[in-house]
């Protein structure tokens, strides 16, 4: 397997295992996805931080986030997820592939890439089926601070463990690389 890395991109493939024009269309295909996620749920949680401010986007989170992906996964036929190295949620426990993937993220991001470009895709045996696998960065925006920041306000750490009470999903910077969104499909030949 080799992998490449392109302007902040790490791609890698078997060469000669996949017809020339597939990799390319399913990765373009889950760069959509992320955009669509990203897309649908940062105007919500914008509008709830507007309108009811941060509590209130906690509950947004909370649900809406699961819903979107659901609703992507069952239209696209990819497993959509969001993972990190300190998870809110219980399903957003990075897998072996996910963690790698996310250390070689902090590392490209120390080397001063921008943290809006690290992606990777790449095809992998999961459970001895070919799967496709993609990750794009979700890098610490000034709002994710609020909720995710290093000085938490306790009125949103009490609502925040009331929905996670194993979280550890704070204590980020502004620029970090709060965790990626990640995407699976198996492979059908």
């Amino acid at each position: 397997m080799k992998n490449y890395l392109l302007s902040g991109l790490i791609l890698a493939l078997p060469l000669g295992a996949f017809a020339s024009n597939t990799v390319p269309e399913k990765q373009q295909e889950a760069r959509q996805l992320a955009k669509e996620f990203l897309g649908q749920l940062k105007p919500e949680l914008g509008k709830a931080m507007k309108s009811s401010g941060p509590v209130h986007a906690i509950d947004v989170c909370h649900e809406k986030a699961p819903a979107i992906a659901k609703n992507l996964s069952e239209k696209s036929g990819w497993d959509i997820n969001r993972v990190s190295l300190k998870p809110r949620a219980e399903n957003a426990k990075a897998d072996a592939w996910e963690t790698a993937t996310m250390k070689e993220f902090d590392q490209l991001l120390a080397d001063g890439k921008d943290p809006k470009t690290l992606e990777k895709f790449e095809i992998v045996k999961v459970n001895g089926q070919d799967t496709y696998r993609y990750m794009k960065a979700i890098p610490t925006g000034k709002v994710c601070l609020t909720c995710h920041g290093e000085s938490v306000p306790a009125v949103l750490e009490d609502k925040i463990k009331g929905f996670y009470p194993h979280d550890t999903a704070t204590g980020y910077k502004l620029g970090q690389l709060r965790g990626a969104f990640s995407f699976q499909q198996s492979i059908t030949k």
